[in-house]
């Protein structure tokens, strides 16, 4: 096996992100240990990925449509990451007063650099599969329908030089590794400072978990 391609059967969705209305009860309740009981799961799922899951497995994302807070997290911890015009991605944890803590700015900070990923964290921005295509987020665009071909192409082309391609993220690794410890810290400053949240805060979330759930529900339909 040499390839593992992550991609969604609901139309207009990748992935909305975390269970905001858990980690509102759990903020509540100050359930500390919970909190991380979570984030270390998606570390757990995570890390793996990024490590090619100990088989040097080339690991695709194929986005076709929202990704959002954990879910653009995920999507961010391929290899590839494949996208179609008119997807969105972006994280709006900024918006009730926390930082997507499950890899994001690990990631991005060596995709883009420190200063940018910091601005996009911060931001809250939501942005077009175009705009992160000319940031260097999204490695490959495609057009609307022909995600699954784009994913089908890149395999052919990356199967006639695996062997260099291969050893270039070896090299990339070696030089700029993101290592399990560092999720976990990173993990536990995002737990500390959603416990820290205020009423208001946990108000904001209320909201966003209503459209959330409102969006999963149409996609469904």
């Amino acid at each position: 096996m040499r390839y593992a391609v992550l991609a969604s059967k609901v139309p207009g969705v990748y992935n909305l992100g975390g269970d905001l209305a858990l980690f509102s009860r759990l903020i509540a309740a100050q359930d500390r240990e919970a909190l991380m009981g979570y984030a270390t799961a998606c570390i757990d799922a995570l890390h793996l990925k990024m490590t090619g899951f100990g088989r040097g497995i080339t690991h695709i994302t194929l986005v076709q449509g929202d990704a959002l807070g954990g879910g653009f997290e995920c999507a961010l911890a391929a290899d590839v990451l494949v996208a179609e015009r008119g997807s969105r991605m972006g994280l709006p944890e900024v918006l009730f007063n926390l930082f997507p803590g499950m890899g994001a700015y690990s990631i991005l900070s060596r995709r883009i650099g420190p200063a940018p990923a910091e601005r996009m964290i911060l931001s809250g921005k939501v942005y077009s599969a175009e705009e992160l295509h000319e940031m260097g987020v999204v490695d490959l665009l495609a057009e609307p329908g022909n995600g699954e071909m784009a994913v089908y192409d890149y395999i052919r082309q990356e199967n006639r030089g695996r062997n260099s391609v291969q050893a270039m993220r070896a090299v990339r690794d070696y030089v700029n590794p993101i290592r399990y410890e560092e999720l976990i810290h990173i993990t536990e400053m995002w737990v500390d400072a959603a416990l820290r949240l205020g009423p208001r805060d946990l108000r904001m979330m209320d909201r966003l978990v209503a459209r959330q759930t409102l969006k999963a529900v149409k996609a469904a339909a």
